[in-house]
């Protein structure tokens, strides 16, 4: 018995020692440690603090920064103590509860065997409210700079803030937005939907439901001042918060929390797994037209032009954006071109106003991405339609408004792409694009001068030609010349450039965004000897269409054009050798 009761005592001390590893015994109030912090946010520029244990509770421990408590009164430290406490009982009581209940548990008891997440409290930049590093979530031999720890790191500065339990809590929805998708199924989630689920915490624990000093607050302050940033390109700027926030804000007004629940559970990532849960929860749309609806409702924000063009949020029922203004001068005749670009996710608005008599607004869209137009048509009483510009295969399209500035006073454009589904960073391409538009009249003298006309041709005999049947017989007939001169040319090969002068001569170098006349004569020669580029014949501009097709023209002649120079693909860039062959194609 006695032998048997030794070696049944030294098993229990060897599985116990091999046992010791892998428990954890918890933490004590005083206790020091070492914490390997974000460079990049410390208000030092430190990469390591010291701190200790100043606060714990059943489900946090809260470590302090030593050099910056230390620098603190006794008075200061106690009032932030007392803070801290009731912190921690906020935690307990209202956004563990609610939001574990929602989305789900973070990792528990986690890498270091504790069921506490460790918040660490070190002063920052001052934009910084907190953050969390997924490193943490790892052994150290898988990445050398974790603390082995769930762990929370909140801004010092901003310790006695209102808001420091809505950054508590969207920081600690990253923590179980790790757990459930990136810890689960072993994804890397897209940090802008990391960023949508960590934005709504606040709203779904109750914190925005007072607007007046809230997040949401501060997040709509952000997004009016910059409200074109993209909700997928993470910069982590304060606007990439406020339009991502006004988005999720809207999505889930329409469509529910469970489409954010469903997308975190889901195994795919970002846009693709919020229409997997769109697509579950009985939804046909996806997530490109619900973010078209929500571009219209942050201008019209209005439930009665169509339910969806709305917030629900009582805190954002006066919610509009002021869009880009753009004047048209009050002339017979004015043309406004407007150059510019948009993101993958982004909204854009442009309003124009001004002008007088028939609009016509052209849009070009780079052909590589499907670009969707809603706008508003507004009469003199702000009376606002809504519509949709068709658009052909080449992303081009025309609006035609007549008596625009009489009986219309504004036209409203919003453009936006079809984007990429993934795979963002911190630097998303632009997709360029062309709005040209044109208001033009008949004037008085011209109105008179018709009427005359007619008044004119009512008295002449109806055997006899008038002069304005004189004119458009000789149109005709110059119009047939015309056509027969080409039909010539086709028969003995020559090639047939419509409208160039027989004196112009290309004299000029020019590139992409260049306004000349030349650019006319040069898109007559592109129409025949690239006849599938795609281009506004007639105008002026040099955009990045006629650019391509500059390109196809030089490697059609690279013997002449780019030979001489080295070069082996076109460049666009109308120069020497370039004019050389047009001018020898126009017989010069």
């Amino acid at each position: 018995m006695g032998k048997n009761y030794k070696l049944k005592t030294l098993l229990f001390l060897v599985i116990t020692l091999l046992s010791l590893p892998f428990i954890s015994s918890a933490d004590s109030i005083g206790q020091q440690a070492d914490f390997f912090v974000a460079q990049e946010y410390d208000a030092m520029n430190r990469d390591e603090v010291t701190a200790n244990l100043r606060i714990m509770s059943e489900k946090l421990y809260f470590y302090i920064d030593n050099n910056w408590w230390d620098a603190l009164s006794i008075i200061r430290q106690n009032e932030y103590k007392t803070s801290l406490n009731q912190l921690s009982q906020e935690f307990e009581t209202t956004i563990y509860p609610i939001l574990t209940s929602l989305f789900g548990f973070e990792w528990k008891p986690g890498i270091d065997m504790d069921e506490r997440i460790t918040v660490l409290i070190h002063p920052m930049t001052n934009n910084a409210a907190g953050y969390v590093r997924t490193n943490d979530e790892y052994p150290t031999i898988q990445a050398p700079s974790s603390n082995e720890r769930e762990m929370i790191y909140l801004n010092a500065h901003h310790i006695d803030s209102p808001l420091f339990k809505s950054y508590l809590a969207h920081e600690f929805q990253h923590l179980i937005t790790f757990n459930q998708k990136e810890r689960k199924y072993g994804l890397n989630e897209d940090i802008w939907f990391h960023e949508a689920l960590s934005e709504y915490a606040p709203t779904a624990v109750g914190y925005d439901d007072v607007y007046k000093g809230s997040n949401l607050e501060h997040r709509v302050n952000d997004f009016l001042k910059q409200p074109s940033d993209s909700i997928t390109e993470w910069k982590g700027s304060v606007y990439d918060y406020g339009a991502l926030n006004l988005f999720i804000q809207y999505l889930v007004d329409h469509y529910g929390t469970e489409i954010l629940v469903d997308a975190l559970h889901s195994s795919e990532i970002g846009i693709a797994s919020i229409n997997s849960a769109l697509q579950k929860n009985g939804f046909t749309v996806d997530f490109y037209q619900i973010f078209i609806d929500w571009t219209i409702a942050v201008l019209s924000n209005d439930c009665s032009s169509g339910g969806k063009y709305c917030y629900l949020n009582e805190h954002l029922a006066d919610l509009h954006i002021s869009p880009s203004l753009n004047f048209l001068p009050f002339a017979d005749r004015t043309t406004l071109t407007i150059q510019d670009s948009v993101k993958d996710w982004s909204g854009n608005w442009y309003k124009l106003m001004g002008g007088s008599g028939t609009l016509e607004l052209q849009f070009d869209g780079v052909d590589e991405k499907d670009f969707k137009i809603p706008y508003f048509l507004c009469d003199l009483s702000n009376t606002c339609s809504l519509n949709f510009l068709s658009l052909d295969s080449s992303q081009q399209g025309t609006i035609k408004v007549v008596d625009f500035g009489n009986n219309y006073s504004s036209l409203v454009l919003i453009p936006s792409v079809n984007g990429e589904l993934n795979d963002f960073g911190d630097s998303e391409p632009d997709h360029p694009f062309i709005l040209e538009a044109v208001t033009f009249k008949v004037s008085d003298n011209e109105e008179q001068e018709e009427q005359e006309e007619e008044e004119e041709e009512e008295e002449n005999p109806v055997n006899e030609m008038t002069i304005e049947e004189m004119e458009a017989k000789i149109v005709d007939l110059l119009a047939q010349i015309v056509i027969l001169k080409s039909e010539l040319a086709k028969i003995i090969g020559e090639p047939v450039y419509e409208g160039i002068p027989s004196d112009f001569t290309f004299g000029t170098n020019f590139k992409t965004n260049a306004y000349l006349k030349d650019v006319v004569y040069l898109k007559a020669i592109l129409d025949v000897e690239v006849p599938d580029h795609q281009s506004w014949s007639g105008t002026e501009y040099y955009g990045f269409k006629t650019q391509a097709a500059v390109k196809t023209f030089q490697e059609k002649y690279a013997d002449e054009i780019l030979d001489p120079w080295g070069l082996t693909e076109g460049t666009g860039y109308v120069g020497i050798t370039t004019r050389a062959k047009m001018n020898e194609l126009l017989g010069k």
